[in-house]
C-alpha cells in the first residue's frame, strides 16, 4: 500500500477592508495565494491520475465484462472518461519525467498546473531545460514554458527555411511570430510548403513571416472545409486548382469563410430534416389521439403545421424586422440531384 502523507493547505489571505495595505501589495499577497492553489491542485490532480490508472490497470486483468469497473468507478464519483484520461495522462507524465531524471519529486512544487501540462507535452530537449530550471528551485509559468518551446521550433523545425532558423537566431525574427508559422505549415502538404518556403527565403522579413502563416492557415482550412462539403461530391471539382486561383486572387481568405459557411449551412439542414422528420410523426400522433373534445388541442395541431409541412414558415423575430422565411422540402432519391444552375 502506498503511504503519502496528503500536504496541508492552510493560507493567510489579506484582509480586504484594511485600509493599511496598498491595492498593490494586496493583489501581489493573492497572487501569490493563488499560485500555492495551482501547486497543490497540480499534486492532487498527479494523484488523482495514478489511483484511475490504478483502476484502469486491474480492469486489464481479463476476464468477462472487462473495463465495465472501471465505468462504474468514474460514473459514481461522476467523473467523465475523458477527464478520467486526462488525470491518467497527467500522472504517465509526470512519471515518466521524474523516472527519467528530468525532475526531482519535490522539483514538481515549482510548477504551476498549465505550465506542468504545458511541459509534458513540450519536446523532450524543452523538457530537459525546463526540468533544470525547476530543479534549481526556479518557478516555472506557462508563459515561461512556451516561450523556451516556441525558441526551441524556431531554430529546430525542418520545415523552415535556412534563412528563418539563422535570423531567429540571431535574435532578427522573434520566435513567438515563428513558432505559429511552423505548426500551420505541418498541416499542408510538401508542394504548398515548398512554394511558401520559396517565398520565405525570397523575404525573410517579420511582416513576410506573418503574411505566410496566414496564408498557410487559411489553405489547410480551406483543403479541410473543401473536402466535407457535400455539394461538392455531387460535381467533378478540381479543388486543388480552384484553391489555386483564389490565391492567385489574392481572395484565399474568402474562400476559406465560404467554404466553412458552406459546412454550417449543410450541418443546419441536416438538423433541420432530422427534426422536421420528428415533428411531422409527433405531430400525427397527436392528431390521432386528440378528438372533437379537445378543440384547442386540435387548433395547436394545426398551428404546427407550419413548420411540419412540406412548405415551412419560420419567422425571424423582432431583429430582422419581422421577417418571415419560407423554405419548401422536397426528398428527392439520390440519383435526382442536379447541380444548381449558375447566377
Amino acid at each position: 500500500m502506498v503511504q503519502n502523507e496528503a500536504p496541508v493547505l492552510d493560507l493567510e489571505l489579506p484582509d480586504p477592508d484594511s485600509e493599511t495595505i496598498s491595492t498593490i501589495e494586496f493583489l501581489a499577497r493573492l497572487e501569490e495565494a493563488w499560485a500555492v492553489c495551482d501547486r497543490f491542485d497540480l499534486q492532487t490532480e498527479i494523484w488523482r491520475g495514478r489511483i484511475l490508472r490504478a483502476v484502469r490497470d486491474r480492469e486489464k486483468r481479463g476476464g468477462e465484462g472487462r473495463g465495465t469497473g472501471f465505468l462504474q468507478w468514474l460514473r459514481e464519483r461522476e467523473i467523465s472518461k475523458t477527464r478520467a484520461y486526462t488525470l491518467i495522462q497527467l500522472a504517465v507524465s509526470a512519471d515518466q519525467m521524474l523516472g527519467d531524471g528530468l525532475l526531482e519529486q519535490t522539483s514538481v512544487n515549482n510548477f504551476s498546473k498549465r505550465a506542468f501540462l504545458e511541459t509534458a507535452l513540450a519536446e523532450p530537449e524543452v523538457q530537459q531545460m525546463i526540468g533544470e530550471a525547476a530543479n534549481e528551485g526556479q518557478q516555472i509559468t506557462r508563459k515561461q514554458v512556451r516561450r523556451l518551446t516556441d525558441e526551441f521550433t524556431a531554430a529546430t523545425s525542418p520545415l523552415l527555411p535556412e534563412e528563418i532558423r539563422q535570423r531567429t537566431a540571431e535574435n532578427l525574427l522573434p520566435p513567438r511570430a515563428v513558432a505559429p508559422l511552423v505548426k500551420e505549415l505541418a498541416k499542408l502538404p510538401a508542394q504548398q510548403q515548398d512554394d511558401l518556403r520559396r517565398v520565405l527565403r525570397d523575404e525573410p522579413e517579420l511582416e513576410r513571416v506573418k503574411d505566410v502563416t496566414l496564408t498557410a492557415r487559411w489553405l489547410s482550412k480551406t483543403s479541410e472545409s473543401g473536402l466535407a462539403v457535400r455539394a461538392f461530391q455531387q460535381v467533378e471539382l478540381d479543388l486543388e486548382k480552384a484553391i489555386q486561383e483564389a490565391q492567385r486572387l489574392d481572395a484565399l481568405g474568402i474562400l476559406s469563410d465560404a467554404l466553412y459557411q458552406a459546412q454550417q449551412v449543410e450541418s443546419a439542414v441536416l438538423k433541420l430534416h432530422t427534426s422536421w422528420r420528428r415533428l411531422g410523426g409527433l405531430q400525427e400522433r397527436l392528431w390521432v389521439e386528440s378528438g372533437s373534445s379537445t378543440p384547442h388541442l386540435r387548433e395547436l395541431i394545426q398551428a404546427l403545421q407550419t413548420l411540419s409541412g412540406t412548405t415551412m414558415r419560420v419567422s425571424l423575430g423582432e431583429l430582422a424586422g419581422g421577417k418571415r422565411v419560407r423554405l419548401q422540402l422536397v426528398e428527392e432519391a439520390a440519383d435526382q440531384l442536379e447541380p444548381p444552375p449558375l447566377p
